[in-house]
Formats: structure tokens, sequence, C-alpha cells
């Protein structure tokens, strides 16, 4: 293993970006100088930033680096799609504590860099430093679109269809199973110290976790995918969003804010709510009521959004996108409509970074 002190901050950059070439026309220049240069000459600028911090969004004891990589860039990335973007270019700065080695960065930047082939994202920038606490990432997606084609939160209007694209609640799960599986792990190493079982100990080191059967949900919490594919056929159909957003914090609080932002209220139907089997087999297992786990667990990366009621018979050649309600008056409220018809107000319980 190579000690990054070794190569130096500049020396670690050249390693990890001298074989990157630009591929979208704006990246004029990309890594190399003080700053990338770009140019976009007929289109709006779009731009997002996410921080990653070790032991609040992400658990090295089961997320590889590669892994974490592609994640990363994922989750950024769907920022831009989000706002009914294109995604060209991205920076990505990064802190480390001295137990990172250089081929530690390297399988990093192999999941930043599958990531962003997949989607035809210029990597340009970035910076590297110094941590006393493990590990933080910064990334910076910058997207380009059309004026009249941004997506905002604040543009749902009574009567607008609610959609949403792929499964929730999956990804809640497999951090969950994670989770589950982590704890056992541990508790199996307690034992075994506290007995001073030197065999158990060194079996341990071989731990294998159960996972039999419920792979997707591993999938989806460490290999998210951006739904551009979805972007591409809301164009091809001619659909504009009145109001989208990613699904990052679950899907109550995702449209709670758009709710709030376009001053207006909702129906969603739990009937409609979409949910892969195997979620739905796992929360049976751990005792969870499956739609709250769908509506809060948040990190599917799907898209939510709103679309006029005359594109319905559109929506409904769309594959992976399901219909789950409509927009209403505000003094209507936000509401749940249960299987057996009963109505609930929605609650934002889905992830908080703040929260205590």
């Amino acid at each position: 293993m190579t000690d990054i002190a070794k190569l130096g901050e500049f020396g670690l950059i050249h390693h990890l970006t001298d074989s990157l070439k630009p591929r979208n026309e704006a990246t004029i220049y990309g890594v190399g100088d003080d700053c990338a240069v770009l140019h976009y000459p007929d289109t709006e600028v779009l731009v997002t930033t996410d921080m990653l911090m070790e032991g609040v969004h992400f658990d090295l004891t089961y997320i590889d680096l590669e892994h974490l990589g592609y994640k990363s860039a994922m989750v950024n990335i769907s920022d831009i799609f989000a706002m009914n973007g294109v995604p060209r270019q991205l920076t990505v700065s990064i802190a480390l504590s001295k137990r990172f080695t250089v081929e530690d960065m390297e399988k990093f930047y192999n999941g930043l860099r599958m990531a962003c082939d997949k989607l035809g994202v210029d990597i340009v920038g970035g910076d590297t430093t110094s941590s006393y606490t493990g590990m933080a990432i910064s990334i910076t997606c910058i997207g380009e679109c059309h004026k009249d084609e941004i997506a905002y939160r604040n543009g749902a209007q009574d009567t607008d269809l609610i959609c949403v694209s792929g499964d929730l609640g999956a990804a809640y799960m497999g951090l969950q199973l994670l989770e589950r599986e982590k704890s056992v792990y541990y508790q199996q190493v307690d034992e075994a110290r506290r007995k001073n079982d030197k065999r158990a100990l060194e079996q341990l080191a071989h731990f294998q976790p159960d996972f039999a059967g419920k792979e997707y949900l591993l999938q989806r919490q460490l290999q998210p995918e951006a739904r551009g594919d979805i972007i591409r056929r809301l164009h091809e159909l001619n659909i504009h969003p009145t109001a989208m957003m990613d699904i990052s914090d679950g899907l109550s609080s995702e449209l709670m804010h758009i709710c709030k932002q376009s001053g207006c209220g909702c129906r969603i139907y739990e009937k409609n709510i979409p949910i892969d089997y195997q979620t739905a087999v796992m929360a049976e297992e751990m005792n969870m009521n499956v739609t709250t786990c769908a509506l809060n667990g948040g990190e599917d990366y799907e898209l939510l959004f709103t679309v006029p009621i005359g594109d319905h018979e559109k929506i409904e050649q769309m594959e992976d996108v399901k219909l789950i309600g409509h927009i209403t008056k505000k003094e209507l409220g936000q509401m749940l409509v249960t299987r057996d018809g009963n109505e609930f107000e929605l609650k934002a319980q889905g992830w908080n970074p703040l929260k205590g």
C-alpha cells in the first residue's frame, strides 16, 4: 500500500486524474489549472453540491470505496435530473485521515469514473486535504437546461397528477439489512472476546453476512442509479413536469416540499405506491410497516414529479413510472388515502441530516 504523503496533494491529484479526457463541448478545460473553464452560450447553468461525512452519511464497515465513489457521484448527479436538466461536469473534494492509502483513493475514483462515464459527465476538478476524523466528501455537479424547461419545486397546480419513477423503500430496507448484519457481527465478536475464544475470533475474520435473496435491496442502498432515463423519456413524449424533486429524504418529505413551495395540497393513494417484493418481504421480516418505509425511508433517488392532467395518456406510456395521486387545493391538506379508504395527514418523518 502506498502512503498518500509520498505523493503529496498535487501528486495524488495527478495520479487520479491524468487520464481524464473531457467529452462535453461545454468543458473547455478540466483538471490541471487553478479553475476549470466551461462555456454555456444558450442554456441556463445548474449547480448542485452535496457533502457526505463518514459516520453520518456512510459507514465503511459495509460500503467499499468503489461503491462509495459511485454512489457519491450518482446522488449528486440526481439533483441535476431533478431540475429536468442534463449533467455535464463534476468536481470532487475529499478530506482524508492517515488510514487511507493511494490504492484506497484509486478505488474511490474508479467508482466516481464509472458513474460519470455511464452518464457522460466530465470530472473537471476538486481538492484534497487532511482530516483528523475519517473521510469527508464534497461533490459539485454542473448541468444545463433550457430556461423554459427547468422544473422547479414551486410549479405544481390543482388537478396536476403526481408521479414517481421506480419503486420506493428498497434502499431503506437495504440499510436496515446492512445494520442488522453489522450488529450480528459485532455481537459475535464481543461474545468471542468475552470468552477469550481465539478460534472464534479467527473464524469471524471470514464472517459472511446473510444476504441471500436480498441482493436487490443491497444494490438500491449501495449502488443507486440517477434516473436520466426518465428525463430522456419525458423529453421524447414532450411532457414538461410542473414540479419535480428526487427522492433522497423520503416520499412524504419531498412531496410536502413541493406542496409548500407550490402553495397546494395533495392526495396520494397507498395502493398506488410502487413497492418491490423484496422490500415487502424484508419489512415483514423486521416487523416494519412497508408503507411507512416507502413513505419515509429515503435514499431511493427516484424522481417525484407532477404533470398536467392532460398528460395522463402520455404518462401511461412510460415504463417504470407510476401515477400515485393528484394535487389539490391547499385547504384540503396533504393526505394519504389508505387501502381501506381512510385518510391520514402526511408527516415528514424521513432523513433529517441536522436532527440531534
